[in-house]
This record gives structure tokens, C-alpha cells and sequence, in this order.
């Protein structure tokens, strides 16, 4: 049993035309079980309802949970706003795929009142610490829950990059870029690149080259507790990208140090169900 949520925090995507007859549902409908609604400044622009705005990095500290209406893009948002404060995301699928979002739009009554009487499951998925250092210095943080993605740009030539796990060496590859992810990640772009499916609580992290240019250089699985440097040896119009969403420019010789995060994310999952039937139905295993 776990602690009834009085206080719930809303997203949405706002480009879905769903979100206008999903408000006019959902709101009322928490209301009438005296459920408080918070929302953050850019979402209560566009909702023309009654109630409490906060500032969005101050969502997560002025709620019990968070309800997050969208796929899996405006999930990873949200985690952004969770940061480490632990608050659980309850996340209602509005998108094609879902891997993150668990509820579907027909279960969100269901998913809300088992918030509301403490009756939810909750798993907690690994976060990575992302740390972009230049001459020695860090000069900025970030916290992933899908993945750290290092890409040449599209007309950019292959780049060389050093890759050490716990200030061991491990490989210098020549690639179109490096992907860092976590179990949960493992299903987003390092998939696409030819990486393994990790069942999202494993103590593990992911690395994975993007189109090496030696085939021998394949997707590696090492334990979460381990740290992980990578160097930009040679390459020009190079990103980092954070769960695609945030990021910045690297140059030559700037290093990445990730490691997992202290934190971790809290979901909470549909009653019933196994991460088995979310990859058949998902990826259509039949």
C-alpha cells in the first residue's frame, strides 16, 4: 500500500487533438474526489481551468504525483521536472508507441484511482548523471533516463572517439557517434542502432557505437556501477543529445563522465501485465 495522492500535478501535449475532451474529463473528474490539480506555468497558459500554477521546476515539489498525458517524448520531459525529488509519473499514452507512457487513454480513470487510494505499483527505472567536461572543467550537468547520445552532424565526416569504463581503456572507435543508455533506453534509439533489449530494472548501463566503421566494434553491457569516460578525439559539427531533448556542441577533446545517478525515477505501472506483453505488443512479436 502505498501513501494516497491528494495533490497531482498535469501535463499534456498540446499538439494532440485529443487534449481538449481529455481536460474537460479528467479535471472535473478529480475535482469531484477533492483531488487538488497543479499545474506549471507553460501548461496553465493554455488550459483555461482553475487552479494552482507553479513554476515548472518547482511542479515536482508542490505535488504528490504526476500525470503525464502524451508519449513517450513528453514522459522524458517530465522526468526533467522530477529531477531527484522521487515524486511517482503516471503516464497515459496519447502517442504510436508507449514504451514509457503505460496507460492507455481508456485505463486513465483506473490509473487515477488507484493514485488516489494508495493503490498502485511503482518501479523505479535508472537515471544516468551526464557531465560535459572542457579543459578540466565541468561545465554542465545533465540527468538522462533514456540515453546520452553523441552524433556527427549530417554532412560531418566519421569522428574518433575514446571510450574508458572506470579509467580503464576500452575502445577507440571511429563511428558516426556513441550511445550511453539505460535498461529503459535500451528500447529507444540504441534499438535502432542494432543494440540488445535490457528488461528495464537490470543493474546495467549501454554502450553501443553508431555505425562503426569497424565492424567489430559491437553494442557492450557493463554493470551500473561502473564510470564511464568518453573523449571527442577528432570531429567537427559533433552534438550530445540528452533523451533527445536537451543537449550542446562538442569539441575536440571535450570529454563526457557518466555514472549512474543516486536517484532513481518512479513509474507507476498498469495492474497486471509484464514487460514481456508491452515488447509483443509494442514491437508486434505475435
Amino acid at each position: 500500500m502505498n501513501d494516497c495522492v491528494k495533490k497531482i500535478g498535469l501535463i499534456f501535449k498540446w499538439r494532440d487533438e485529443r487534449v481538449p475532451e481529455i481536460v474537460d474529463d479528467i479535471i472535473p473528474w478529480l475535482r469531484a474526489r477533492d483531488v487538488e490539480i497543479v499545474l506549471d506555468q507553460p501548461t496553465a497558459k493554455q488550459l483555461p481551468v482553475r487552479a494552482t500554477v507553479v513554476p515548472s521546476e518547482e511542479l515536482a515539489r508542490n505535488v504528490d504525483a504526476i500525470g503525464v498525458f502524451g508519449g513517450d517524448g513528453t514522459l522524458l520531459h517530465a522526468a526533467r521536472l522530477v529531477g531527484s525529488t522521487g515524486v511517482p509519473i503516471v503516464g497515459i499514452n496519447l502517442g504510436s508507441l508507449g514504451f514509457l507512457t503505460k496507460f492507455k487513454i481508456e485505463e486513465m480513470h483506473t490509473a487515477f484511482d488507484g493514485l488516489i487510494k494508495g493503490q498502485y505499483e511503482l518501479q523505479e527505472r535508472m537515471l544516468l548523471d551526464v557531465e560535459v567536461i572542457k579543459t578540466e572543467k565541468t561545465v554542465v550537468r545533465y540527468r538522462a533516463l533514456n540515453d546520452a547520445v553523441i552524433n556527427k552532424g549530417a554532412l560531418a565526416r566519421i569522428i574518433d572517439l575514446e571510450i574508458s569504463v572506470n579509467s580503464q581503456p576500452m575502445l577507440l572507435t571511429r563511428a558516426d557517434g556513441l550511445i550511453i543508455s539505460t535498461p529503459t533506453g535500451s528500447t529507444a534509439y540504441s534499438l535502432a542502432a542494432g543494440g540488445p533489449i535490457l528488461y528495464p530494472t537490470l543493474d546495467a548501463i549501454l554502450i553501443a557505437p553508431i555505425c562503426p566503421h569497424a565492424l567489430s566494434n559491437r553494442p557492450v553491457v557493463i554493470p551500473n556501477g561502473d564510470v564511464i569516460h568518453v573523449c571527442l578525439r577528432r570531429g567537427n559539427d559533433v552534438m550530445l543529445t540528452v533523451d533527445g531533448q536537451v543537449g550542446m556542441p562538442l569539441l575536440e577533446q571535450d570529454r563526457l563522465r557518466i555514472s549512474r545517478a543516486e536517484s532513481a525515477l518512479r513509474l507507476v505501472l498498469p495492474p497486471g501485465g509484464t514487460f514481456f506483453d508491452l515488447l509483443r505488443e509494442k514491437l508486434r512479436w505475435g
